[in-house]
This record gives C-alpha cells, sequence and structure tokens, in this order.
C-alpha cells in the first residue's frame, strides 16, 4: 500500500444520503480523507463546482486530481484500488 500525500476531499452535506453513504465507505475502507461540510461552509458549494462543472454532490476529489460525481460504491472501490488506496 502506497503512502497518502495529498488527501481526498469529499464535498458533502449531512442531509445528503449518497454523501453519507460515500463518508461511510471511506471510514469502513480506512481511507484518509477531508470532509467539507457544504452546510457549515457554503462557499465550498463553489469549490465543489469548479471542480465537477455540477451542482450534484457528493464530490469526491482524488489526489490524482480525478473526481466523482454522485459516486457508487462500485466506483470510489474501483479507483481507490487503481490509486493503491486500498
Amino acid at each position: 500500500m502506497t503512502t497518502q500525500t495529498t488527501p481526498l476531499t469529499l464535498f458533502g452535506a449531512d442531509w445528503c444520503r449518497d454523501c453519507r453513504r460515500t463518508k461511510a465507505q471511506l471510514d469502513e475502507l480506512g481511507v484518509k480523507y477531508e470532509y467539507v461540510d457544504l452546510v457549515a461552509t457554503p462557499e465550498a458549494a463553489d469549490v465543489a463546482h469548479e471542480i465537477s462543472g455540477r451542482t450534484n454532490i457528493p464530490v469526491v476529489l482524488y489526489p490524482d486530481a480525478s473526481h466523482h460525481v454522485e459516486p457508487s460504491n462500485d466506483d470510489v472501490a474501483a479507483k481507490l484500488r487503481e490509486l493503491s488506496l486500498i
């Protein structure tokens, strides 16, 4: 397993079921990430929109600068494997 230098970033909100699911998956897998709560930090929604070009959440920004918007657990797991994070 490689050392994760740039943290994965998860933009989301607690009211969002997909955000809670993705957050739980990362926690379960033991993957380090920075969680940006868009309710507590509403201006960060602009950052998430710049990354994805969409207003949907969650937005998962990976250490290689790629991202997912509203990813399935399978999509997240596949990307984490590709980056050797799991």
